[in-house]
C-alpha cells in the first residue's frame, strides 16, 4: 500500500468524493486501494443494505490501473479521474448485465455503452456496480425489484426510497461515493431526502438518456447522487454532454457547475436571490412535526443570507399528480411493449396450445414483468385506447402545459426558486426543470435524516 493504512482508507470512504479526489491528485493514495476498499466495504455491508444487484471487482480494478497510470502521466481527463462510481441497473453498461431490476431482463448482457456511461469511461471513474431499483424504475420505495428489497442504510427496517433506492443506498452507507441515478418524477429526490444524501434532477435533456432503459422517456432524466452538493456537482460535470443520440439533447455544453458551488461556498451572500414558497404545499396534514420546523428553519437560514423569500401560488397542484399519473404510465406502456420474447431477454412459450406471436408474447410478459409493472401497462394502455386518448392523455398534456406557462410567468423578473417541503416533488415534475434535495437535518425521533426540496428555472441550477 502507499502512505494509506487500512484504518486511513476506512476513514478516506467516509470522506467526500472531492476529498477523494484532492487525495489521489497528491499522491496519497492510488485508485486500486481506493476502489479495493469500496470493494471491501461493499462485501462487509451489501448483505444488508442489498444496494447492488451486480458487483465486477476485476473489472473495477482494471478500470482503477487504468485511472492510476493516467494519473501518473499527468493525462487526468476528469478531477474525478480514479474516484469510484457506482450506476443504477437501468443504465446499460457493455458486458456487464443489466436488468432494470426485472426478470425479463434477467441475464441479458448489453453491447453497448450508454452515453453517460461512455462518459464515466472516458473520465477513468471505476465503475464499482449496478445497484438496485424498483422494477424499470416504477416505485417509491425499492421494494418493487424482482431481485429483492434495499435497506435503508440508516435503519435496516425502512425503505431507501425509490426508485434509485439502490444508488442512494450505496452513497449513504459509503459503499461509493458518488453514484448515478435517474428521475422520472422524483426517483433521485426521494431517495436522497430519507437516506441523507444529496440528489439532483438535472434539465432535462442536458445528461443524455441514449441508453437509459425507457419507461416514460418525456420525464426520465438521469442524474447524480451523492453525499454533498459539491460532489454531486462534480459527477454531473462528468455525465453531462450534448448527444446526438439523443434527439432530446440540450445543444449547449453544460456549465462547469463545480466551479458554481465552490463560489458559493467561499461567499454567501445570497442578496438578490429569489425564492418562492409554494402555498399549496406549505400546510394540510400528513407531515411530521420536524419536518415542517426544519423546512422553515432553513428558509430563515436563506433570509439570514440576504434571500427574498416570498410565498406564491400554483393553483394547478390540484391537477397535477393526476396529470402524471395519465402520462407517466401512457408513455411505459408503449416503452414496454418491446419486450416481447422474440428480440432479447426472456422467452417463455406456453405451456399448451399453439406456439405464435401472440401466445409467446403473452406467456412472456405474464412471467417476466411484476405485479407494479402490469399496473402500470394496463393503465397506460386503457388512456391510449380509442375513444379514450383525448379524454386522459390528452388532457393530461394541456395541463403539463398550463402548468409549464404559469412557472414561466412566476419566473419574469427574477427566476424564482422554488422550495417546498420533503416529499412535496411528486406535483412538480413533467416540466423539464433541474431540481434538488440536500440534507437538512434529523428528527429527533427515530433520527432519520431529512431533506430539503428546491426546484429551479430550467438551465439555471446555478
Amino acid at each position: 500500500m502507499s502512505a494509506h493504512s487500512t484504518n486511513a482508507l476506512a476513514d478516506l470512504i467516509r470522506s467526500s468524493a472531492a476529498e477523494q479526489a484532492a487525495a489521489l491528485a497528491a499522491g496519497e493514495v492510488s485508485s486500486r486501494e481506493l476502489t479495493q476498499a469500496h470493494l471491501d466495504r461493499i462485501a462487509a455491508v451489501d448483505g444488508a443494505v442489498g444496494a447492488f444487484l451486480n458487483v465486477d471487482a476485476e473489472c473495477a480494478l482494471s478500470q482503477a490501473d487504468a485511472a492510476d497510470a493516467a494519473r501518473k502521466e499527468g493525462q487526468a481527463t476528469s478531477e474525478l479521474t480514479g474516484v469510484p462510481v457506482a450506476v443504477k441497473d437501468l443504465i446499460v453498461t457493455r458486458g456487464q448485465v443489466t436488468t432494470a431490476a426485472s426478470r425479463i431482463l434477467e441475464g441479458w448482457v448489453p453491447p453497448y455503452d450508454a452515453t453517460l456511461v461512455r462518459n464515466l469511461r472516458a473520465a477513468r471513474t471505476p465503475i464499482l456496480g449496478k445497484t438496485n431499483l424498483d422494477e424499470f424504475a416504477m416505485g417509491g420505495s425499492t421494494e418493487h425489484s424482482a431481485f429483492g428489497r434495499t435497506a435503508n442504510p440508516w435503519d435496516l427496517g425502512r425503505i431507501p426510497g425509490g426508485s434509485s433506492g439502490g444508488s442512494a443506498a450505496a452513497v449513504g452507507a459509503y459503499e461509493a461515493p458518488v453514484a448515478v441515478g435517474t428521475d422520472t418524477g422524483g426517483s433521485i429526490r426521494q431517495p436522497a431526502a430519507v437516506t441523507g444524501t444529496v440528489g439532483v434532477k438535472p434539465t432535462y435533456g442536458t445528461v443524455s438518456r441514449f441508453g437509459v432503459i425507457a419507461m416514460a422517456s418525456s420525464l426520465d432524466t438521469p442524474g447524480p447522487m451523492a453525499r454533498t452538493v459539491l460532489d454531486t456537482a462534480l459527477l454531473h460535470g462528468v455525465i453531462a454532454s450534448h448527444d446526438p443520440l439523443d434527439s432530446t439533447s440540450l445543444p449547449d455544453a453544460p456549465r462547469d457547475m463545480a466551479s458554481v458551488v465552490r463560489a458559493a461556498q467561499e461567499g454567501r451572500d445570497l442578496t438578490g436571490l429569489r425564492v418562492g414558497v409554494i402555498s399549496e404545499l406549505d400546510g394540510g396534514e400528513g407531515y411530521h412535526d420536524g419536518v415542517v420546523a426544519s423546512f422553515h428553519a432553513a428558509l430563515e437560514l436563506l433570509e439570514a443570507a440576504g434571500a427574498q423569500v416570498e410565498t406564491v401560488s400554483l393553483p394547478h397542484l390540484e391537477y397535477a399528480l393526476d396529470a402524471y399519473y395519465l402520462i407517466m404510465p401512457a408513455e411505459a406502456s408503449s416503452n414496454l411493449a418491446r419486450y416481447d420474447g422474440m428480440r432479447y431477454g426472456l422467452r417463455v412459450e406456453p405451456t399448451s396450445g399453439p406456439v405464435t406471436a401472440e401466445t409467446v408474447m403473452a406467456a412472456t410478459r405474464g412471467a417476466g414483468f411484476g405485479d407494479e409493472v402490469k399496473r402500470r401497462i394496463i393503465l397506460g394502455t386503457h388512456v391510449l385506447s380509442a375513444g379514450y386518448y383525448d379524454a386522459y392523455y390528452g388532457s393530461a398534456q394541456k395541463v403539463r402545459t398550463r402548468a409549464a406557462r404559469l412557472r414561466r410567468r412566476l419566473g419574469q423578473g427574477g427566476h424564482p426558486r422554488l422550495a417546498h417541503r420533503p416529499g412535496d416533488g411528486l406535483p412538480l415534475r413533467g416540466e423539464g426543470r433541474p431540481a434538488g434535495d440536500v440534507q437538512a437535518g434529523r428528527d429527533h425521533d427515530p433520527g432519520q435524516p431529512r431533506g430539503g426540496p428546491r426546484h429551479e428555472p430550467a438551465l439555471g441550477a446555478e
